[in-house]
């Protein structure tokens, strides 16, 4: 052996099981960034191609101008910082722990004649050396896992994604998969590395400069004592208690950070039940359409639903709120029964509205309505002097651009309640939903039921529902891979913390501590980390998540309206608990498998 460096890598290959999960970490990283980069790449191909079919030739810039590039740009900034930040947290709990276990070699090699710089020199290549094992693993997973994405957008929504490329390299994703590991491993081996320089010679003697607790020090008040020895164990070292809650409270961000995602995707291509395949409508909203042509459409083959709306707009109306009225212009528009059950379906409808209602009464009616509606469900509206209940209220406007109502009444009736308060039969507007291989004997059929001077609109090829399935598929992929990191970093941090003080468990077992006051100790630690991650990481998720809505969603629809994620929190709150629990029976067992004599011995 010519250098003391020559130790990094036969310490490596001797403790291979001790620095897995460490190297794991790492391939995660490296993975997750690869992949967002990878995917940001390809649909910026795919969109640069489908911009140049439209309008000729397009370069990468204007792409990045579109509303689709920058948010692809903003979302892939976004989350390369979320990853770069949790990967330090998490590696450097790993570390620390790591260190802390090996106080006895490092006291060893300052006996031998290492300096501090050589000792922090030695951590940092140690680091960089699971490097040279993890990226090219994580950058190789990313490329595959991109390639998998890229084939099955293509093949089970080929029409919206017949131009992304597949078996692709992204030379972009290569670049800061690998940045962001060895970015990671250089930040969160600082402080670990000066931790290590400072051990000094005489821990070589004592083994471990874990100290132990101080009883007189350690409030017990109503809790057992190995139940206050556990969190004394988590309290006393503050370094340790910052790194272990801070990997919970970075999992829990980055996983409501994704939530938001998901709501964007949903605004940005918004998906309905109703969803039209064909639509007919009068060139002036007339109500044209005859009653019976739409009968006859319904028994055309290949046709599944036919849902029909009627309008009469600008009518004066009263409406009655607290027993005050007020003149209004209200427009009245009929829903059939599949159109209302869609709105229910949709979440288009705010809590407390009865669409049972509208259906068995003939006096119900829905109001669009926004943030600055005044209306209120229970209000009145009198029409042609009949009076009309207000059974529920919608979340945004259907029928503006933007989804206000700009002051708007607008009242939605079920038909036969339309045509008992107007009288009117025919129709406004039909939309149509047929298989998806409508023949064309059965496509002229239709075209021939199309009265003189309605438009016929085909809206097969504006379906977004393929883009928007593949957008949110990929969102949970990443949610499902946070949670595996989320959970594989406890199980180690918490392995790695029991690890560390294996000395001071068996001189407690050597004294008479029992396997179930030993177990009762060790999850008191653990669910310390626990609950103080969780409670500080739901309220940094829950403004995360606030903020990223506002961003990406409050800032270009007026409309949306952030809502407090109350699944979201006690779901994760059960798992990363759950979790907690089981990733302590593995060190436990470890322990009690162990002989005393032999655990006091541990290096």
């Amino acid at each position: 052996m010519r250098s003391y460096l020559d130790l990094i890598p036969r310490y490596a290959k001797i403790h291979k099981r001790q620095n897995r999960m460490t190297i794991l970490c790492i391939v995660f990283a490296v993975f997750l960034v690869c992949l967002i980069f990878s995917m940001a790449e390809m649909a910026t191909v795919m969109e640069l191609s489908r911009l140049s079919e439209k309008h000729g030739a397009i370069s990468l810039t204007d792409v990045l101008d579109t509303e689709m590039g920058q948010t692809l740009l903003l979302t892939a900034g976004v989350l390369f910082v979320l990853v770069l930040i949790a990967g330090v947290i998490m590696i450097s709990g790993s570390l620390n722990n790591t260190i802390a276990q090996r106080t006895r070699f490092f006291g060893m090699m300052r006996c031998l004649g290492m300096t501090r710089s050589q000792v922090r020199r030695y951590v940092r290549l140690e680091a960089l050396n699971w490097c040279a094992r993890a990226i090219p693993i994580g950058l190789g997973a990313g490329i595959v896992a991109t390639w998998v994405l890229c084939w099955c957008l293509r093949s089970l929504f080929g029409s919206e994604f017949e131009t992304i490329p597949v078996g692709r390299i992204s030379w972009i994703g290569i670049v800061f998969g690998a940045l962001v590991g060895i970015v990671t491993v250089l930040l969160s081996s600082r402080t670990p590395a000066k931790k290590a320089s400072r051990v000094s010679p005489v821990t070589a003697v004592s083994g471990n400069e874990e100290p132990f607790a101080d009883a007189s020090r350690i409030h017990i008040g109503p809790l057992r004592i190995e139940t206050s020895l556990g969190i004394h164990h988590a309290t006393s070292r503050r370094k340790n208690l910052f790194l272990m809650t801070g990997s919970f409270v970075l999992s829990i961000a980055l996983l409501f950070s994704f939530l938001s995602l998901i709501d964007f995707v949903g605004y940005l291509m918004p998906q309905s039940v109703a969803t039209e395949d064909f639509s007919i409508t009068t060139p002036d909203g007339a109500n044209a359409i005859p009653y019976a042509n739409v009968e006859q459409l319904r028994q055309i083959e290949g046709v599944k639903n036919v849902f029909a709306r009627r309008s009469v707009l600008d009518q004066n109306g009263l409406w009655i709120h607290n027993g005050a009225s007020t003149m209004e212009t209200i427009d009245l528009i009929s829903y059939d029964d599949f159109d209302l059950d869609a709105l229910g379906r949709d979440g288009a409808l705010r809590d407390g509205a009865s669409l049972e209602k509208l259906k068995n009464g003939n006096s119900g009616v829905l109001a669009v309505s926004d943030a600055t509606s005044p209306w209120k469900i229970g209000d009145e509206v009198e029409i042609n002097g009949r009076k009309l209940t207000i059974e529920g209220l919608l979340k945004y406007d259907p029928f503006s651009a933007d989804g206000l109502t700009h002051g708007k009444l607008t009242l939605i009736a079920q038909n036969a309640t339309f045509t008992a308060l107007t009288g009117i039969r025919d129709y406004s507007m039909v939309l149509l939903q047929t298989d998806s291989h409508l023949s064309e004997q059965s496509l002229a059929q239709i075209e021939q039921l199309v009265p003189e001077g309605c438009t016929f609109t085909d809206q097969r090829d504006r379906k977004t529902s393929g883009t928007y399935l593949a957008f949110v598929f990929c969102v949970y992929v990443f949610l499902a891979v946070i949670l595996l990191v989320s959970a594989l970093n406890i199980i180690n941090c918490l392995s790695m913390s029991v690890s560390a003080r294996i000395r001071q468990y068996g001189t407690m077992r050597a004294v008479g501590m029992d396997d179930n006051q030993l177990g009762r100790m060790v999850l008191a630690e653990a669910m310390t980390y626990a609950v103080l991650g969780c409670g500080a990481g739901c309220l940094l998720g829950i403004a995360l998540n606030r903020l990223v809505f506002d961003m990406l969603i409050a800032s270009h629809y007026a409309y949306a309206q952030w809502s407090f994620p109350v699944l979201a929190i006690g779901f994760v709150i059960v798992f990363l608990l759950g979790t907690t629990v089981v990733s302590v029976s593995g060190p436990l067992r470890r322990i009690r498998e162990t002989s005393i004599t032999d655990t006091i011995n541990e290096l």
